[in-house]
């Protein structure tokens, strides 16, 4: 069998209507004579790309399987945020991400000792694979904010490569340490309760600290789940946009505030079961394979080969 190896446009677009375009055939005479590998690792050929497409905005695909067209750029520097690590490129989202950034930035401001928040990886220019660091982070919709209360906003760009984030996880993140504090919660328990928000991932630590301490309305404690990592910085992940025709929505979480799955998660870290024993004559695990641009929806060759 032949191995098709480049993709012309035209016939993608033939399948699939671009997000940009008002239909399918148009679109093919308007990209006719481009190309593109479909063997290549995606990750190189979204990490090429330096600007967004110049297509409507949509999140296309699933948080860790897709692109995003029409990403808006998150300005380096605003009144009450700085983005982090510029040399990623990673400031680039869906607009209503950049929007729910600068919104919580703001509540964020109002906390004693902070002056707004500091943001690290969102998307890539046009989403997809990254070449490090995540599976997700692929539609625009994916954000994460450092745990560290920012003192300044006039971080130089050469500061803000070098800085680092505080963790805010005790015991493997069984518990919280002594820089947790009520702003951190105040900040969390305001990005849980938008309208917007599907989920926060945060240390289990963290979720069990807020569970004990949450007053009032809990609602919004079923937004927030317990993951690995998470103690450095926490991840927001929005809803797809209302009309966003091709985006995968994250599932809903599970009935209640969560508080009992989150404290069995911090008894498994106190109380570790045995490992598994190993089986000698088992196959070793295979490496993931790199996604292609074919295992992506259609629409993102024309999000990748857009002006």
């Amino acid at each position: 069998m032949r191995v098709i190896r480049h993709i012309t446009l035209a016939a993608l677009l033939l399948a699939a209507c671009s997000p940009a375009q008002d239909s399918p055939r148009s679109a093919a005479t308007a990209y006719a004579n481009k190309t593109v590998s479909s063997t290549a690792p995606a990750k190189q050929l979204f990490g090429a790309k330096r600007d967004a497409s110049t297509q409507r905005p949509n999140p296309l695909g699933s948080y860790a399987k897709g692109c995003v067209a029409g990403a808006a750029q998150l300005p380096e520097t605003g009144p009450t945020w700085q983005a982090m690590r510029l040399s990623r490129n990673r400031n680039w989202g869906h607009p209503e991400t950049i929007d729910f950034i600068q919104d919580l930035s703001r509540v964020a401001a109002r906390q004693p000792g902070w002056k707004g928040l500091y943001v690290g990886d969102i998307s890539q220019p046009r989403g997809g694979p990254m070449l490090s660091g995540h599976r997700s982070h692929q539609i625009g919709l994916d954000a994460d904010i450092w745990m560290l209360p920012p003192d300044r906003l006039d971080l130089s760009r050469d500061a803000r490569e070098n800085i680092s984030s505080i963790s805010l996880r005790r015991a493997a993140g069984a518990y919280v340490n002594e820089n947790w504090s009520a702003q951190h919660h105040a900040v969390l328990k305001a990005a849980a309760s938008d309208p917007r928000v599907a989920r926060i991932f945060v240390f289990p630590g963290a979720k069990v600290k807020m569970c004990d301490t949450a007053t009032g309305d809990r609602s919004w404690l079923r937004k927030i789940r317990p993951w690995y990592g998470h103690h450095y910085h926490f991840h927001v992940r929005l809803n797809c946009p209302r009309g966003a025709r091709g985006c995968v929505d994250q599932d809903p979480p599970p009935n209640g505030d969560g508080c009992d799955d989150a404290r069995q998660w911090v008894s498994d870290i106190l109380n570790p079961r045995p490992p598994k024993p190993v089986d000698p004559n088992a196959p070793k695990p295979q490496p993931r394979r790199d996604y292609t641009l074919l295992d992506l929806p259609q629409q993102c060759a024309a999000v990748l080969l857009s002006d």
